[in-house]
């Protein structure tokens, strides 16, 4: 099946700030892979007959990668809704857990979350059976050990370690362009976010040569839907 998904601002590569942009851009999508990206009327006129996907006003990106995985989902605990408690990673909540049920469960929690905030990809290592099949089952990619969150690796003042060492949005501690995963080209896997508009003042604002990508990045928190091989695998409602 084809898909076209259309967005005010399409920025295939926002970690090269000299990579092209597309206003009302598009991205077409064939069995989970990019077929081609570019101006949706070029890439609509080619393909008359693919489904759309409108998404407005939003800015369609490579999807997130979260070099925090191995501390969120070995460590910290994600508790069930029936919990009460929030949904809001418990720091250390699993550390010294020995069942791995529970372990599991807590990952595919945290990883369907992640997913709100636009991450497609997951640092490890993952040393924990339960936590490496989540991770697989999610469709997230996972990758070898990262370079830390800044100061996610020292303990603050207090003894305890920064908010963005325990968020769930990458943005909380890293600019969007180096949050981002990959690049959006043909042939590559459908793997993309798109965001709300930024707050300065959007997608169309100073047009495509206006500074560069992380300019026209999106706000922490802003995410509106996740497609992952091609996959629309989140949507907020």
């Amino acid at each position: 099946m084809l898909t076209l998904h259309r967005a005010a601002l399409v920025l295939p590569d926002p970690a090269d700030p000299t990579a092209p942009s597309h206003l009302d851009g598009a991205v077409l999508v064939r069995d989970g892979l990019i077929e081609a990206v570019g101006p949706y009327t070029e890439l609509a006129a080619a393909q008359p007959t693919a489904r759309v996907r409108d998404w407005g006003d939003a800015l369609l990106t490579p999807g997130l990668r979260h070099p925090e995985g191995h501390r969120l989902l070995e460590q910290a605990y994600h508790p069930d809704p029936r919990e009460e408690l929030g949904d809001a990673p418990v720091p250390d909540g699993l550390v010294g857990e020995a069942d791995e049920a529970r372990c599991g469960a807590s990952a595919r929690r945290g990883l369907q979350r992640m997913l709100g905030f636009g991450v497609t990809a997951v640092a490890g290592p993952f040393e924990r059976a339960s936590v490496r099949t989540a991770v697989t089952r999610s469709g997230l990619v996972a990758l070898p050990g990262a370079v830390a969150l800044p100061g996610a690796g020292s303990l603050s003042e207090g003894g305890s370690l920064p908010e963005a060492a325990w968020s769930l949005d990458p943005l909380v501690g890293l600019p969007f362009a180096e949050a981002v995963h990959g690049r959006l080209v043909v042939g590559g896997r459908a793997d993309f976010a798109l965001f709300a508009p930024g707050a300065d003042g959007g997608p169309s604002a100073g047009g495509p040569s206006a500074g560069g990508p992380s300019d026209r990045g999106p706000s922490a928190g802003g995410c509106r839907a996740v497609v992952l091989g091609g996959r629309l695998v989140f949507r907020r409602r």
